[in-house]
């Protein structure tokens, strides 16, 4: 789906994974961003999401586009408990309502902002390679040292770029993109489990079935099982709209 910017957005759960022209950025359950309305991206995952359309509001200081703010639902409870209570209907519905709850995510962001200090204007140029390579090919067989000799780096090296950029270590970060891809084949009816597993990057159906019951606390099989008799849930968030990006859906803007 397309919407207009400047766009807000919390992640509610899943992993989500931002593109923009400066790289990914990787965003777990919690972390919020805000794009303005010049900043081409695409928001790629497993992610729930909660959209908020924030044309209405005027940016208190000048803030860097994107603005990625770490455990947004940790540092504004009822910003993010209302963004997930209240939908844009019945008492929720209405221009009025709409514009000053875009007033306080805006207010919300800028002071996160302020207190965690500019972020590195450049990313991790190394980080975001490594990541474009797991995501356009999950089933290689990665390692630590394969991964680390894409960008020339020691393994503790390339450990410690990762937790700089996005809080986790690269075997995580590996881990969560599989069990994406995991999650967005198992909701095809017709692809065996066994084919999952493989193309997701597991040597056998049994690591594969662990690694991904360690995760949801079901089998692949019983998980799909749930997804197909459920259908595809909707998200009930905040004006104007939700999104979620697993199993097909891409959020994008271009200015």
């Amino acid at each position: 789906m397309r919407v207009p910017g400047p766009v807000w957005f919390l992640v509610l759960s899943g992993t989500a994974y931002l593109e923009t022209a400066r790289g990914v950025t990787a965003l777990a359950a919690g972390d919020a961003v805000w794009v303005d309305a010049r900043t081409a991206f695409v928001v790629d995952g497993d992610a729930e999401l909660a959209l908020g359309d924030l044309r209405a509001v005027v940016a208190a200081g000048p803030v860097p586009s994107p603005l990625v703010v770490r455990g947004f639902a940790d540092r504004h409870p009822g910003v993010a408990e209302l963004v997930r209570s209240c939908p844009l209907d019945g008492a929720c519905r209405g221009s009025v309502f709409a514009e000053g709850y875009g007033t306080l995510i805006g207010a919300a962001m800028t002071d996160s902002f302020n207190d965690q200090g500019a972020p590195d204007e450049d990313g991790d140029p190394l980080v975001a390679r490594v990541l474009d390579a797991v995501l356009a090919d999950p089933a290689q067989k990665w390692s630590v040292e394969s991964l680390a000799g894409l960008v020339h780096l020691s393994r503790s090296a390339l450990s410690a770029r990762f937790q700089k950029a996005v809080g986790r270590s690269p075997v995580r970060m590996l881990r969560e993109v599989r069990m994406g891809e995991a999650r967005r084949l198992l909701s095809e009816p017709g692809l065996p489990v066994e084919a999952v597993a493989v193309r997701c990057g597991y040597g056998s159906i049994a690591a594969f079935s662990r690694a991904f019951a360690a995760d949801h606390g079901l089998s692949p099989q019983a998980w799909r099982t749930a997804v197909l008799q459920e259908g595809r849930r909707t998200a009930n968030p905040i004006p104007l709209s939700s999104a979620q990006t697993a199993p097909s859906t891409r959020v994008a803007a271009t200015p």
